[in-house]
């Protein structure tokens, strides 16, 4: 038994956001219907052909859904929509701002009807204020969060390798999925969850903010550099290879200078003494570090870091992590099913013990359309009908 078998989730998604945050309730058992354009569907499926001629954001974010494809604005989509919704326990839609409600599908419509629903809209900027209808895309957001402006390297200003933005709205769209649901169980009422990406980055940028509380400077932009903790970040060793370690106390400094750079006078300098002026001096730290390892293969400075007792860690590639020890090691793998063959998945973080999580293949467009039609009571010709009207 998992978590949320038992409930159904209606889905009106597209990109990353919504849809990563719906996966994850399919990864605890919930049944996700995700409802799409007929013919193209989730704009993500057309993103890149990397695997194996699907994209890469698609089958990453869309495992063990069921696909309906409906053109949500004819005439009888509207009756599909109430029917899937009259038993449905969760409503996801990341659509353009007002989208939903010329649909009929806001929560202060549908909360009449269906008092018990969890009504999730997530969107770039929230649900009024004045930049509610402004387009929102993840390296927008990174850029109006303040993201941008504390990564990177000097005057070379970095987005996020990954949707960051994207993500963490739909992560917080999935744990207050989770608490509505709770709550739901307590009160016997629906509510409405309104998730923007502008503030769940906000949210995760409260370290910097109030850093720079009252006008004070920010954090220097450092790279891959640690901002205000030195030495933190990623050193050369001899044979080219990167290293990154990072000290959090004046005791691994100490012992970092003993064991690891055999260069006890350096705990004692006036120039380091200190993490600030570790942090201040860190040009002149950074080749006296990069001197000593410069004798010494990448895997020997671990192999002194780790004997030293010293945080570190290998500057892996994507192939590296495909290959990644610690998960093999785990058993972190599964293989899921799509349209082009089986792929490798990652077991969900975090999984409570007692049940494998659920990683059912990814859905080609409209694969469940007529099983689900038929379900809400459609007869084939029906269906067909639905099809050559184009509705479907």
């Amino acid at each position: 038994m998992r978590p949320l078998d038992g409930i159904k989730v209606i889905t009106l998604e597209h990109a990353i956001a919504a849809p990563f945050c719906t996966r994850q309730l399919a990864d605890l058992g919930a049944r996700v219907i995700k409802v799409e354009r007929p013919g193209t569907g989730d704009f993500a499926r057309g993103y890149d052909e990397r695997v194996e001629g699907l994209a890469s954001h698609f089958v990453w974010t869309n495992r063990s859904k069921e696909s309906l494809s409906l053109d949500v604005k004819q005439p009888e989509a509207g009756k599909i929509l109430d029917a899937l919704l009259a038993d449905a326990d969760v409503l996801v839609q990341n659509l353009a701002p007002g989208a939903a409600d010329r649909l009929g599908l806001g929560y202060g419509t549908l909360s009449k009807q269906y008092p018990k629903l969890i009504v999730c809209d997530i969107s770039g900027y929230g649900a009024d204020g004045p930049y509610r209808d402004k387009k929102a895309y993840d390296l927008l957001i990174q850029s109006e969060s303040g993201f941008l402006s504390i990564t990177g390297s000097p005057g070379e200003p970095a987005k996020a390798g990954c949707s960051i933005a994207d993500i963490a709205a739909g992560m917080y769209a999935y744990s207050n999925i989770l608490s509505a649901l709770i709550l739901r169980g307590r009160t016997g009422k629906g509510c409405r969850i309104d998730v923007s990406m502008l503030e769940s980055m906000v949210e995760w940028m409260g370290y910097p903010l109030y850093y720079a509380i009252g006008n004070q400077n920010p954090p220097a932009l450092s790279g891959a550099s640690h901002a205000t903790i030195y030495p933190y970040g990623p050193f050369l060793a001899g044979d080219g290879k990167t290293v990154m370690l990072g000290l959090q106390n004046e005791r691994e400094w100490k012992v970092f200078c003993e064991r690891v750079l055999e260069q006890p006078s350096l705990a004692t300098d006036s120039r380091f003494d200190a993490n600030s002026k570790r942090s201040g001096s860190r040009d002149v730290l950074r080749e006296l570090i990069v001197a000593a390892f410069s004798k010494l293969t990448a895997a020997e400075v671990v192999q002194r870091l780790d004997a030293a007792g010293i945080a570190n860690a290998q500057m892996n590639t994507l192939a590296d992590v495909w290959a990644h020890p610690q998960l093999e090691s785990r058993d972190r793998w599964r293989e899921v099913g799509t349209s082009a063959g089986l792929i490798p998945a990652l077991l969900p973080p975090g999984m409570p013990n007692g049940f494998e999580p659920r990683m059912d293949p990814v859905p080609a467009l409209g694969e469940h359309t007529d099983a689900i039609l038929r379900e809400l009571g459609y007869e084939p010709s029906q269906i067909q009908a639905l099809r050559e009207a184009g509705t479907i």
